[in-house]
């Protein structure tokens, strides 16, 4: 399969992040990603789609230093943010520097209310308090579901409202990039499509780029602008989200549709077994 090119403005705008070439392993031994390369430009939406192991959320930590909590490093290649080389900073200053990563499972802090959930989000600046209440009531515009829960304990509230808390929570840093990891897990699809949205009204509206991981291919590449398809922790496909949705193995893979119509599960297992890129 012929990869494919990615788009003019993506290719020769000044990337906002760069991942060059990064190799990484875990406990000094276990091989998980091979040479990964993306870029994401200011303003942009990046994908990156694949299977469950396929290196997604790996790659994601890559980025915002968190490998070293699951005994993972970056053995080769590089990570730039704004032209900088940041895979060596800790997750603190890179979040200082406009950087912070919503974890796979929301991670909310259960015991805390939705607002005190919130306003951890904004600890690591030097905000006045005046501040930090007009970004709470700016979030609370994205997320209105929030402020009627307000001051609900968040172990209490729904996997949507946990998801839009941790989304709130990472706002609240005033990020310019946020990396978002598998947000449709265990979501009704009315709620994911609800999240995405305000994925783009955040990137359209407040100039926040994303880099998200996911495996839900349909939904992701409908709201992305660029995707990267990962298998065995390796990109083995790139290129516009539109492109990739109308590419015929992209549908046969991970969408179970080709021309003949969907494929059952057990057609696409087999044709997982004769994709041409792992030939």
């Amino acid at each position: 399969m012929q990869m494919s090119q990615p788009i003019a403005t993506t290719a020769t705008a000044k990337p906002l992040l760069s991942v060059n070439g990064i190799e990484v392993i875990y406990n000094h031994v276990i091989l998980v990603l091979k040479g990964v390369s993306l870029s994401v430009p200011e303003g942009g939406i990046v994908a990156i789609l694949g299977a469950n192991g396929a290196g997604k959320t790996t790659t994601l930590r890559a980025v915002s230093n968190l490998l070293k909590s699951e005994r993972g490093d970056v053995t080769k290649g590089s990570v730039e943010y704004r032209g900088e080389k940041v895979h060596r900073l800790s997750p603190s200053d890179l979040v200082k520097r406009g950087v912070i990563q919503v974890m796979e499972g929301r991670h909310c802090f259960a015991h805390l209310t939705v607002e005190e959930n919130l306003l951890t989000g904004a600890y690591t600046r030097n905000a006045s308090r005046a501040e930090v209440n007009a970004d709470m009531e700016k979030v609370y515009s994205y997320f209105p579901k929030l402020k009627a829960r307000r001051q609900s304990q968040s172990g209490y509230t729904s996997g949507g409202e946990q998801q839009m808390t941790a989304v709130g929570r990472a706002l609240m840093s005033r990020p310019n990039m946020i990396l978002l990891d598998e947000p449709s897990m265990g979501l009704a699809p009315q709620i994911v499509e609800e999240i995405f949205e305000i994925v783009r009204d955040l990137n359209q509206k407040e100039k926040v780029s994303f880099l998200l991981a996911e495996q839900n291919t349909n939904v992701a590449l409908r709201y992305a602008d660029f995707g990267y398809i990962l298998e065995n922790g390796r990109v083995v496909m790139e290129g516009a989200a539109a492109s990739l949705a109308e590419n015929e193995d992209v549908k046969e893979f991970y969408l179970g549709i080709s021309k003949a119509g969907r494929k059952s599960f057990r057609d696409v297992k087999h044709y997982r077994r004769r994709k041409r890129w792992l030939a």
